[in-house]
């Protein structure tokens, strides 16, 4: 009966799913699979026939892909522009390593040449980079060569990500805390504080006059004349001995107190009438607006004292793009914050809502971006592929934010379970896939050429870890993620991904991987070309 059941691949699936998550949770040494387990258990029944259909596969695949995209594209230009030409530079390493060893092992073992470039596709799990490699040889040999180091090439990249932290003694969740801390630190930190008003140059001055936000970068956010609280307007005139509250950087406080006078701690009170509020963004008409565009206090005699996004308090400059989700704190009258609130849109449950409606429209741009077939001159093309088509497409809309109507962005806990979902999916099928042929494929073509495709897969993981943290000094997050775009092994990103909760190693390898797969594309037609 279990057995009639396994014919059935929905069955099939969630036992693999079950089991392989029993599997994940044993530890050893504090050492455990997690949901990389999947992929081995689904080895195992693949061996014995059991066979999940290609289709949800790729369903999966693109899935996992595209909720990688669209949490890492608002970091992954920042990552490109502060680290990429470093993380560039080691992907190439890989790539160019990976062929190397491959041609020096080639002559050792005297593999012909569609062997070689074969092998070179399965160690580094390229599919695209069999298409070329059967492209350029025109033999079938590239395609039983990958077949043969194909599944260490997924399940090595795993070990090897596993691993890794604990060889090197790295703790991966204090890293990634150090990290977040510096990353925050960028941001210079903003504080609020009161200035006594002694400095006779500011003296029946309106706050239009001196300009304050300009000059400082301060945000004025009330004012106490005598025993009045007031909101700040444009044409209100200080005058000796009033009182402003002020929120900025450490340094543009600095510079506020030399236009003002005294600086003194604490906060101003606030009358009956007046509320600071921390409003929400989730109006569609909003996003990618400026503030300056928003006109709250002339529409609504409202300040907005500062931005939290991400983590981060951002000074709310008149130039400063908003995004959905963004924390806004303002400051004013009781119905001017509420008609603020209101143009905001300040809705909780739209930020755990799920559009399925961008999910669906970007999936299918990034497969239809993934046909597009590029040719450089000499012959050369290049396609991205569905994972570099999706990758590709999700890391832009991402960073666009919103189209129209169209808000490009998902919910932390939506992003969480389809990218889990798709990636169960993703695992069960390669695993059933490559085990279906495993024995099979030793006993045909014996294990030299497996132990070829073991050196291909691990030679450049370990040149890449030796340089990345000798010469460049980058952070274990980083390189993995970076090793895992290299060896354009998504199951490697999976394992990457479980095993701390942080986003750098998805930006590190949405960095990457369209380097390394046209890196990789070219490297395969030179040996098919110009190795004999």
């Amino acid at each position: 009966m279990f057995a009639e059941l396994l014919k059935s691949s929905y069955f099939a699936l969630f036992v693999i799913v079950a089991l392989g998550f029993m599997l994940g949770r044993i530890r050893i040494k504090g050492l455990s699979l997690d949901i990389s387990a999947v992929i081995f258990v689904a080895l195992l029944f693949g061996h014995y026939g059991v066979l999940i259909p290609k289709e949800l596969g790729d369903l999966g695949l693109v899935l996992f892909i595209f909720t990688i995209g669209i949490q890492a594209g608002p970091g992954f230009f920042d990552s490109f522009r502060s680290k990429g030409k470093t993380l560039i530079l080691i992907t190439v390493l890989i790539i160019l390593s990976a062929s190397l060893t491959a041609v020096g092992l080639k002559y050792l073992f005297g593999l012909d040449t569609p062997s070689t470039v074969g092998l070179i596709a399965g160690a580094l799990t390229s599919t695209p980079g069999l298409a070329v490699a059967i492209d350029s040889t025109n033999s079938p040999l590239a395609s039983i060569a990958y077949g043969i180091t194909y599944p260490f090439g997924v399940i090595g990249v795993i070990l090897f990500v596993k691993l890794l932290p604990r060889l090197l003694k790295v703790n991966l969740e204090e890293e990634a805390r150090q990290l977040e801390a510096e990353r925050i630190g960028q941001f210079p930190q903003l504080k609020t504080c009161v200035f006594h008003v002694t400095n006779s140059t500011a003296f029946g001055k309106s706050l239009a006059q001196l300009n304050i936000r300009a000059v400082t970068g301060a945000v004025v956010s009330r004012i106490k004349s005598g025993e009045q609280i007031l909101m700040p307007s444009a044409s209100y005139s200080l005058q000796q001995n009033d009182y402003i509250q002020a929120v900025g950087s450490e340094e543009s406080l600095a510079m506020l107190a030399e236009m003002m006078g005294k600086r003194q701690e604490g906060e101003l009170p606030l009358t009956k009438r007046q509320i600071v509020e921390t409003i929400l963004l989730t109006k569609k008409d909003m996003v990618n607006k400026n503030i300056g565009s928003l006109n709250l206090h002339e529409n609504y005699g409202c300040t907005i004292t500062r931005v939290r996004r991400s983590g981060i308090d951002l000074t709310p400059t008149p130039d400063l793009v908003l995004k959905f989700g963004d924390k806004l704190m303002i400051v004013g009258e009781i119905e001017g914050v509420k008609g603020a609130s209101e143009l905001l849109g300040n809705n909780v449950k739209l930020l755990s809502d799920t559009d399925f409606f961008p999910i669906a429209v970007g999936i299918v741009l990034g497969v239809l971006v993934g046909k597009l077939n590029v040719t450089f001159p000499g012959g050369v093309s290049f396609s991205p592929g569905l994972t570099g088509g999706v990758l590709l497409t999700s890391l832009v809309l991402s960073a666009i934010g919103k189209t129209g109507p169209i808000l490009w962005n998902m919910s932390g806990p939506a992003n969480q379970l389809l990218r889990q979902f798709g990636l169960l999916l993703f695992l069960a099928e390669v695993g059933t896939s490559a085990g279906q042929k495993l024995v099979a494929t030793f006993q045909e073509s014996g294990w030299s050429m497996f132990v070829v495709g073991m050196f291909i897969t691990l030679v450049p993981m370990i040149i890449a870890t030796l340089v990345a943290r000798l010469v460049f000094k980058i952070s274990m997050l980083d390189l993995l993620g970076t090793l895992t775009g290299g060896m354009t092994s998504t199951p490697g990103l999976a394992a990457a991904d479980s095993m701390v909760d942080s986003n750098i190693p998805g930006v590190a390898y949405a960095t990457v991987y369209p380097i390394a797969m046209v890196f990789l594309i070219l490297f395969i037609q030179l040996i098919s070309v110009f190795v004999v």
